[in-house]
C-alpha cells in the first residue's frame, strides 16, 4: 500500500524570511547530527535548470542513520542497509526531494513542497487528480506542539516553549492558541509525502515508520526555524550560500565514507528471506 500524506506547516514569517530560515536550519541541524560514524555527507551541490521547476539548486546527499533506526529494523537488516540517498531540486518556492536506500531498490520516499503566503487553508496546491485526492490524507502541524514519540527523540527534540518565547530582533511571539489565524507575516509549507515500500510482510510497517520519521523531522526542523530566528534574521541568501559551501566541506571532513551497496537485488533477496523468518517468529517493535 502506498502512503500519501500532505503535511501543512504554518510559520510566523514571510516567504523570503522562510527561505533564509530553512537554509540556516538545515546547515545547523546537519552539523549537530554529524560525527565520524553517522550523519550527512554532501556529494553534490550545484545549480540546475529544467522545464518543470525552472532554475534552482540541486543537491545529492548520503544519510547514515544506524543509531536512529527502530529495533525491529536493526533486527532484520544489517547496519549498511541504513544508508539513505537523497536528491533534492530546490527551486524555491517549489522543491522536490527523492529519498532512496541502496539496500532496498524498490523503496522510495518523494516529498513535493510548495510554499505559499497563507495560513494553510489553500486546497489542492499540488494539482492532484480525483484519484490522488481520494488517497491523500491532510495533517496540520502546529510548531508549538512538540512530539513525544520514538521518532521525535531519534530526530532530536528541542526545548522551545513558544507559549513564552519572544524574538528579541523581531518582537514575534509568544505563539498562543489560535496564533495561525491572526499571525502577520504568515506562510505555509505544503509537503506532499509519497512513500512506496512494496515488500511482502514488512513493507507496510516500513512505510509507516518512514512516514512517522518524516513527520517528526518536519516538526523539529520547523520548530528550529522559528526558535533560531534571532540567529538567522537579517542574513541574506548570498551570505548563507557562502556558509553552505563551507558547511558542506566541514560535514565531509567529519564523517567517514564506507562503500555503498551496489548489488541491491541480491541484498533485497537475502533481506526478504530473513524478514519472513523474523516476522513469522514474531519480531516486536
Amino acid at each position: 500500500m502506498v502512503q500519501v500524506k500532505e503535511f501543512r506547516i504554518v510559520m510566523p514569517m514571510s516567504l523570503e524570511e522562510y527561505r533564509v530560515a530553512q537554509t540556516f536550519m538545515v546547515l545547523k541541524m546537519q552539523q549537530q547530527s554529524t560525527n565520524e560514524a553517522e550523519g550527512v555527507e554532501v556529494l553534490e551541490n550545484k545549480g540546475f535548470e529544467d522545464d518543470v521547476y525552472g532554475k534552482g539548486q540541486y543537491t545529492s546527499k548520503l544519510y547514515r542513520l544506524q543509531s536512529k533506526a527502530p529495533s525491529w529494523l536493526t533486527t532484520l537488516a544489517p547496519k549498511d542497509a541504513l544508508i539513505m540517498q537523497e536528491e533534492s531540486w530546490n527551486a524555491y518556492p517549489r522543491c522536490k526531494t527523492v529519498i532512496k536506500c541502496p539496500y532496498f531498490a524498490k523503496l522510495s520516499v518523494t516529498i513535493e513542497t510548495i510554499h505559499l503566503e497563507d495560513n494553510g487553508k489553500s486546497e489542492n496546491v499540488h494539482g492532484l487528480n480525483k484519484e490522488q485526492l481520494a488517497a491523500r490524507h491532510v495533517e496540520f502541524i502546529d510548531i508549538t506542539m512538540p512530539t513525544t514519540d520514538y521518532w521525535s527523540y531519534a530526530v532530536g527534540n528541542g526545548n522551545f516553549d513558544f507559549s513564552t518565547f519572544k524574538s528579541e530582533k523581531t518582537g514575534r511571539g509568544p505563539l498562543l492558541e489560535g496564533w495561525q489565524e491572526n499571525c502577520n507575516p504568515v506562510m505555509t509549507a505544503y509537503k506532499l509525502v509519497t512513500i512506496k515500500a512494496p515488500y511482502w510482510g514488512f513493507g507496510g510497517k516500513l512505510e509507516q515508520a518512514l512516514l512517522a520519521g518524516e513527520r517528526a523531522l518536519f516538526v523539529e526542523s520547523h520548530r528550529n526555524c522559528f526558535g533560531w530566528i534571532d540567529e538567522w534574521y537579517g542574513m541574506t541568501v548570498e551570505q548563507l550560500s557562502e556558509l553552505e559551501e563551507q558547511g558542506d566541506c566541514l560535514l565531509n571532513q567529519k564523517i567517514s565514507k564506507p562503500l555503498l551497496l551496489t548489488d541491491t537485488e541480491d541484498h533485497e533477496s537475502k533481506f526478504t528471506d530473513n524478514s519472513k523468518t523474523h516476522l513469522q517468529q514474531g519480531v516486536k517493535t
